[in-house]
């Protein structure tokens, strides 16, 4: 698993993930994934294009993060492409807690003021 911060335009931290985000891909970014999505003070915008499976571990890391930038009153967004990835984490309901985009301009386009 590969994480890279991204610089985005406006008020959202970036980061790409690229990989498998499974036990051992969660393992491998889990700390500098909260670092880079929760400490910026920023909303945050996951790219998972990158990514070829998800887990439950990874669907864990990414509620948890949600749940903690909600509590900041803060937002974390995914770009999530059409194919495997996304429909596992919209079999597991994950877009219901999280909104998920095809594209990150989409994204970026709900947190412009």
């Amino acid at each position: 698993m590969e994480l890279r911060v991204t610089e985005l335009p406006g008020p959202a931290a970036g980061v790409e993930l690229i990989g498998r985000l499974d036990s051992v891909g969660v393992d491998a970014v889990e700390t500098r994934f909260n670092a880079a999505a929760l400490s910026s003070g920023k909303h945050a915008l996951v790219d998972l294009s990158g990514v070829t499976f998800v887990s439950s571990m990874g669907v864990r890391l990414l509620i948890t993060a949600a749940k903690t930038m909600r509590a900041r009153q803060l937002r974390l967004l995914l770009v999530v492409p059409a194919g495997p990835v996304r429909e596992m984490l919209e079999t597991a309901a994950v877009d219901t807690l999280i909104p998920m985009f095809v594209e990150r301009d989409e994204a970026l386009a709900v947190l412009a003021p």
